[in-house]
């Protein structure tokens, strides 16, 4: 098993900053691809960036230029920087982990709120 806690969340106002880390603990040489998702409120959850432990990353779209997903492997932690932050971000964050693919992740941490005020 694998245990994902996340941290970082908060209220910011647009064009804000803030940075969220999810630290994985357990099973943790099993994990292959590390990543974040949002499920912004009346929408269904998406993927937002995700990093592999060989440092391949990927973002969506909508976040491209503006949030930077990094892992650390040797503290078994994956960041998303976020930067210039818009009202559309305010969501609740998921860090995911899995051992192959970050699409159908196997394990889930417990969320963190950002709330982006315009």
């Amino acid at each position: 098993q694998v245990q994902l806690v996340e941290s970082g969340g908060g209220l910011v106002q647009a064009g804000g900053s803030l940075r969220l880390s999810c630290a994985a603990s357990g099973s943790i040489f099993s994990i292959y691809v590390m990543g974040w998702y949002r499920q912004r409120p009346g929408q269904q959850r998406e993927l937002v960036a995700a990093a592999t432990s060989g440092g391949s990353t990927n973002s969506a779209d909508s976040v491209k230029g503006r949030f930077t997903i990094s892992r650390d492997n040797a503290k078994n932690t994956v960041y998303l920087q976020m930067n210039s932050l818009k009202p559309e971000d305010t969501a609740v964050y998921y860090c995911a982990a899995d051992q192959n693919r970050i699409l159908t992740p196997a394990y889930w941490g417990q969320g963190t709120q950002v709330t982006v005020s315009s």
